[in-house]
């Protein structure tokens, strides 16, 4: 992670999403668990939207091995939330994403993390290289700050 805060644009892809009441603690807050249920569905809308082949592989699925969320400010239902996605660095079987979450009309920046998936054989539960076609779309959405 880096000093740099960057904004929602600055991310070549993002979703919007919409915060529930059930997302609020007991302090009136979004949950910090919630925060990892954002990243895990804007990584999903990521890869359906650019490697379509990705979720139809079968006898390859990806593991989710390393996830951080470090928290900004709070947020709180009913705000807005936007989550940027870009990929940070592709191995031979895994990718990182960096991701930040932004709440409310001025899209505050409010937490940012990472995840990191594994590319598995159903089988043997093995790592297996990520396929060229994904890697290559993969590729085309890597962004460094």
């Amino acid at each position: 992670m880096t000093d740099f805060a960057p904004s929602l644009n600055d991310y070549p892809y993002q979703v919007a999403l919409t915060s529930r009441l059930e997302d609020n603690d007991e302090n009136g807050y979004i949950n910090n668990v919630t925060f990892y249920s954002f990243f895990d569905t804007a990584v999903s809308r990521f890869l359906k939207a650019h490697c379509p082949n990705s979720a139809q592989l079968s006898k390859i699925t990806t593991y989710v091995v390393s996830s951080q969320c470090q928290y900004i400010s709070p947020a709180a239902y009913p705000e807005a939330i936007f989550v940027g996605v870009r990929v940070v660095k592709i191995g031979r079987s895994s990718v990182t994403y960096g991701l930040s979450v932004y709440a409310g009309e001025s899209q505050r920046r409010v937490a940012h993390g990472q995840f990191v998936h594994v590319y598995v054989d159903k089988t043997t539960d093995n790592a297996v290289p990520i396929p060229a076609d994904v890697k290559e779309a993969l590729g085309s959405k890597m962004e460094e700050f």
